[in-house]
């Protein structure tokens, strides 16, 4: 749902904003599983995953706030 609130914004570029974001994913995904060995001793601290969660959160608001107000 919020891939399709976004794309809807490229009027003629759908195919090139999905072909972008299974790209990102792919990227993310990958460097996420090839990370985790390198990042498993910072990780093992409950105030890293603290850490983390705090990130997403303030990412994920960011987000919905600048798609409800138009401006992504």
């Amino acid at each position: 749902m919020l891939l399709g609130a976004v794309s809807a914004q490229f009027e003629g570029a759908q195919v090139n904003f999905a072909a972008g974001a299974i790209l990102a994913s792919f990227l993310f995904f990958f460097s996420l599983a090839y990370g985790a060995r390198l990042l498993a001793p910072i990780f093992a601290s409950p105030v890293a995953w603290r850490v983390l969660d705090g990130v997403i959160a303030l990412l994920m608001a960011s987000l919905a706030w600048r798609l409800a107000v138009g401006t992504l």
